[in-house]
């Protein structure tokens, strides 16, 4: 059924319709990440960080105002399971904490019959140790986006090239926005899901680009607009595109559900990269070539002067 949405000008039409749905995306991304910033974990900003559990269920917000009666510095309580409770501090109240604002509350859940609390673990990050992770967080994924370019410039013509590397920043921009809106905690499994976003977006454009230029290049179809040949090389390659997303998808949203509160914003990002990706490999990855002039054209010189060379030879 989602093939009848393909076929001439009206998937044409979809598709420059999803191009420029993602146009406004991105703007709306760039300008709340502009605005909103993004809401670094501990281990790129650094602070305290006290893990302990109940004896019984309690509500969070219940445990947090007590908690808040008790603290005078700035924290951030999140509910790890049922009874098991992790409470973050920010650099600049960590100094203090430790000497002063961490053992008034910790004697208070600790020492309460209703909370009855039992620390497990404290630790401190310095904020240069966060500095550091950033960087080279951040190298590791400019390293990645360069080895992809490189990879597209060799496999691809560069209409194609550049429609896969625009799609795969799309993604990465969406992501970053979605977590600048919501204010979820960006950390260092966010950024692991980055790069294997990087992955699988690049893995879904080059699915599409390989049946582009295969179709490009058979002889049949030179009296067929570049409109027609995208269409049908993303018809034949959307149901296994949709297989192998769906199952990804549910593979990630089950660690979503079940893995708990520390895998959960890999979980987000990972589950929101796949849905975009898919969506870009076909709006933009296949669609922005066509703008930039893409025909088998384009290939026939480089077949005649492969079949010349063949002649050529003694």
């Amino acid at each position: 059924m989602l093939n009848t949405f393909l076929k001439g000008e009206k998937g044409t039409r979809l598709r420059f319709m999803g191009m420029l749905l993602s146009a406004i995306l991105v703007l709306l991304s760039v300008f709340t990440l502009t605005q909103k910033g993004l809401n670094f974990g501990l281990d790129f900003t650094g602070g305290y960080l006290t893990e302990f559990t109940t004896s019984q269920s309690v509500e969070l917000k219940e445990l947090q105002s007590f908690i808040a009666k008790n603290h005078t510095g700035e924290f951030e309580l999140t509910a790890q399971g049922n009874s098991h409770f992790q409470l973050r501090e920010a650099p600049s109240a960590s100094t203090t904490s430790i000497t002063a604002n961490s053992p008034d509350w910790q004697s208070a859940v600790t020492q309460n019959d209703d909370i009855n609390a039992q620390v497990l673990s404290s630790a401190y990050i310095g904020s240069q140790v966060g500095d550091e992770l950033f960087d080279q967080g951040c190298l590791a994924m400019f390293a990645a986006m360069i080895a992809v370019m490189l990879y597209l410039a060799v496999r691809f013509e560069w209409r194609l090239a550049v429609g896969s590397v625009v799609a795969l920043v799309h993604d990465l921009i969406l992501v970053l926005g979605l977590f600048s809106l919501l204010q979820i905690e960006f950390n260092l499994t966010v950024l692991a899901s980055l790069l294997a976003i990087i992955g699988y977006s690049l893995n879904d454009s080059i699915i599409v680009g390989d049946r582009v230029r295969e179709l490009l290049r058979v002889p049949s179809n030179n009296i067929l607009s570049p409109a027609i040949i995208i269409n049908n090389a993303i018809k034949s390659t959307l149901t296994r595109t949709l297989i192998t997303s769906g199952t990804t998808l549910a593979t990630v949203a089950s660690v979503w559900l079940l893995a708990g509160a520390p895998l959960q914003g890999f979980a987000i990002a990972l589950f929101t990269g796949i849905v975009v990706g898919t969506f870009s490999s076909i709006c933009i990855a296949a669609t922005l070539p066509e703008l930039l002039g893409l025909s088998a054209k384009n290939y026939e010189v480089k077949v005649d002067v492969h079949t010349q060379t063949l002649l050529d030879m003694p």
